[in-house]
């Protein structure tokens, strides 16, 4: 009766990597970020549903925290209507991990980073472009 009143944050995460890599992002904010892909899946919040991308984010080294960013099945059903095709999942990660660069570029430090980062229609457009996956 209440399975639909409680968010999927807490569904396994499926898309796992076998070896996780640790990655490194030097942002514009002037933080140096590491980072690691930990899987995706399915969300649903303020009416909107798509994939929550999960990574592990750290600037000094020491402290971890995940960071969700969250590309809703609306932007990318817009792009996919404009551009007469569909985007593999590849290409729905490669957007999710520009979203997060731009977060870690945007973002004045990174206790912001706890917050969420949602990807809209006008953020795929864009990376989609910058990306040159047309």
């Amino acid at each position: 009766m209440f399975r639909g009143f409680f968010s999927k944050k807490n569904a396994p995460l499926t898309g796992t990597p076998a070896v996780r890599r640790l990655k490194t992002y030097s942002a514009q904010s002037g933080y140096v970020y590491q980072y690691y892909y930990e899987g995706n899946r399915p969300f649903r919040s303020a009416g909107e549903s798509g994939t929550a991308f999960v990574f592990s984010v750290s600037a000094d080294r020491k402290s971890w925290r995940p960071s969700e960013v969250l590309v809703s099945e609306s932007a990318i059903a817009q792009w996919q209507e404009t551009h007469a095709r569909e985007l593999s999942s590849t290409e729905r990660y490669a957007i999710a991990k520009m979203a997060l660069f731009q977060a870690f570029d945007e973002r004045p430090a990174p206790a912001h980073m706890k917050e969420e980062v949602r990807v809209r229609a006008a953020d795929v457009e864009a990376i989609v472009e910058t990306l040159g996956l047309e």
